[in-house]
C-alpha cells in the first residue's frame, strides 16, 4: 500500500472533515491554500550580537573537538565539514545524547552525554560552562521546566535529578527502578509535574516542587520509548517498544484507550507527538509506517505508507492542529496534512548520490519551514509547503542526534555523536 492509501479501517476523509476530492488540481491547490493560511508568518524577533571578545578564543577552522577521532567516522559517509557553526561546545568527553534549550534564558543551553556529564553552558560567551554533577551512568535525557526554573536529568541507572537551573544546584533526586528513555514537563504553569518513560515498561508521574512520586502508569509490556502531555495537560500519551500506544487519566493512572492490534503498528514505537489543540497523535515505529489517532477514542484515523524504513522522528506544526511531518532512515522528510491521505510534500536528503537518513526535525515557530538533521552530520531547512531545501548546513562530523530551538527563534542548537553541541544562525 503506498502514501496515497486510506487507512486499512476503511474510514472516509468526508468523516473527519475533508470535502474535497483527493485528486487533481483542485485538490492541492486545496491543500496548499489550507496549508499557507494555517501557517501564518510573523517576523522572526531580534537579539544583540554577542561581542566577539566573549567569543571562545580556542576554536579552531572547523570548531572540532581536538580529541575527535576520525576512526569513530563511517567511511562510506561524506559528513559534513562542520564549518557552519556560530558556536561550538566541546565540554563531553564521548557521544551527546540530549540538549534542551532554556525557555527563561536565551543564551541558556543543557546537555548530556554518554560521559555521565551534564553540563549546563551559555552559547558565545566565554568561561559559561558549569557541570552539574551526581550521575554515574550515560545521561539519557534532559528537560527544562516550562518556566526554566528547573533542570530535570534522568540516567541509564534509573535516578533522575532536578537542578536550580540558573545556579546549577541539586534540588532533589527521584529514583525509579529502570532506566530513564525521556523526560516531559507538564505544560501547566501552576506546578512543576515531571513524566518520566523507562526501560521497566513504566511510566512514572512525579511532583519536583516536594520532590515525591506521586503515580505509576502500568500496561506496556517493553520499554516505554516515547511520550508526552496533551497540551491542555487532561491526557498522556505513551508509546512502546511494544508496539502499543496507551493513553492515559493523569489523576487516576488508569488506562483510558489502548492502540496494540490492526490496523495499527507491528513494531516498536520510535516517536509520537500530539496535536495543538490536544485531539490528534501521530505516531512513527520501526515498521516505517505512521499513524493517526483520535485521542478521545482511541481508534486508528488514518495510516500512511510512504516511508520505506523506520520513521523515527515526528511533530506537529505550531500553529496548526493539522500539519505534520515524519522523518525517517530512508532519507524522506514528509508533510502531511491530517485531512488527506496524499503527502503535501517529500524532502529528500542527498549529498550528490549518497541518501542521508532524517534523524531529528524542528518546526519553526514564525515560518513555514523545518530544520531537519541527518545520519551524515548536516542541517537543513526546507519550505514545508513545497518541499524545496532553502539551506544546508555542514554542522557536525556525525549523526546529528537532536536539534532544539534557542529562545527567540534566531538560532538552532544540535548535538551529535561527535561529542559536541552546536549553535548555528538562522539565515
Amino acid at each position: 500500500m503506498n502514501g496515497a492509501s486510506y487507512d486499512s479501517s476503511g474510514e472516509d476523509p468526508d468523516d473527519f472533515g475533508a470535502s474535497h476530492d483527493s485528486s487533481g488540481e483542485d485538490y492541492d491547490d486545496f491543500v496548499l491554500d489550507n496549508l499557507l493560511s494555517s501557517l501564518e508568518v510573523t517576523p522572526t524577533p531580534r537579539i544583540s550580537n554577542v561581542d566577539e571578545q566573549d567569543m571562545d578564543p580556542d576554536w579552531d577552522d572547523e570548531g572540532m573537538d581536538p580529541d575527535w577521532d576520525d576512526e569513530h567516522l563511517d567511511p562510506d559517509v561524506s559528513y559534513g565539514k562542520a564549518d557552519d557553526s556560530f558556536y561550538v561546545f566541546r565540554g563531553h568527553a564521548d557521544e551527546v545524547y540530549s540538549m534542551a534549550c532554556s525557555p527563561l534564558d536565551k543564551y541558556l543551553v543543557a546537555t548530556g552525554g554518554k560521559d555521565n556529564k551534564v553540563f549546563l553552558w551559555k552559547f558565545g560567551l566565554q568561561d559559561s560552562k558549569l557541570e552539574v554533577q551526581g550521575h554515574e551512568d550515560t545521561i539519557s535525557t534532559v528537560a527544562f521546566s516550562r518556566d526554566g526554573k528547573f533542570l530535570a536529568s534522568g540516567n541509564f541507572d534509573g535516578l533522575i535529578k532536578i537542578w536550580d537551573a540558573q545556579l546549577g544546584i541539586i534540588k532533589c533526586t527521584l529514583e525509579g527502578s529502570g532506566g530513564v528513555e525521556w523526560l516531559k514537563w507538564h505544560p501547566g504553569l501552576g506546578g512543576h509535574l515531571l513524566l518520566a518513560g523507562s526501560t521497566d515498561c513504566s511510566v512514572r508521574l512525579w511532583d519536583a516542587d516536594k520532590g515525591i512520586h506521586l503515580r505509576t502508569f502500568n500496561g506496556h509490556a517493553s520499554g516505554v520509548t516515547c511520550g508526552d502531555f496533551s497540551g491542555d495537560g487532561k491526557i498522556i500519551c505513551t508509546g512502546s517498544n511494544d508496539a502499543s500506544l496507551r493513553i492515559w487519566d493523569p489523576e487516576t493512572a488508569e488506562s483510558i484507550n489502548v492502540r496494540d492490534s490492526h490496523p495499527y503498528h507491528t513494531g516498536g514505537l520510535t516517536c509520537l507527538s500530539i496535536n495543538n489543540d490536544s485531539t490528534i497523535a501521530v505516531t512513527g515505529s520501526n515498521d516505517s509506517t505512521v499513524r493517526l489517532v483520535n485521542l478521545s477514542s482511541g481508534e486508528v484515523i488514518r495510516s500512511y505508507y510512504s516511508h520505506s524504513d523506520s520513521v523515527v522522528c515526528c511533530g506537529f506544526a505550531r500553529n496548526t492542529p493539522y500539519t505534520f511531518a515524519t522523518g525517517s532512515l530512508d532519507s524522506k522528510l514528509i508533510v502531511w496534512d491530517t485531512l488527506y491521505p496524499a503527502p503535501v510534500c517529500i524532502c529528500e536528503h542527498k549529498t550528490g548520490e549518497k541518501a542521508e537518513g532524517v534523524t531529528c526535525l524542528l518546526w519553526l515557530a514564525f515560518r513555514p519551514c523545518i530544520i531537519t538533521g541527518s545520519t551524515h552530520g548536516r542541517v537543513r531547512m526546507w519550505n514545508c509547503v513545497y518541499g524545496t531545501c532553502l539551506r544546508t548546513y555542514d554542522v557536525h562530523r556525525g549523526e546529528i542526534v537532536s536539534l532544539s530551538m534557542v529562545k527567540y527563534c534566531t538560532h538552532i542548537a544540535s548535538i551529535s555523536r561527535d561529542r559536541t553541541a552546536r549553535v548555528f544562525q538562522m539565515k
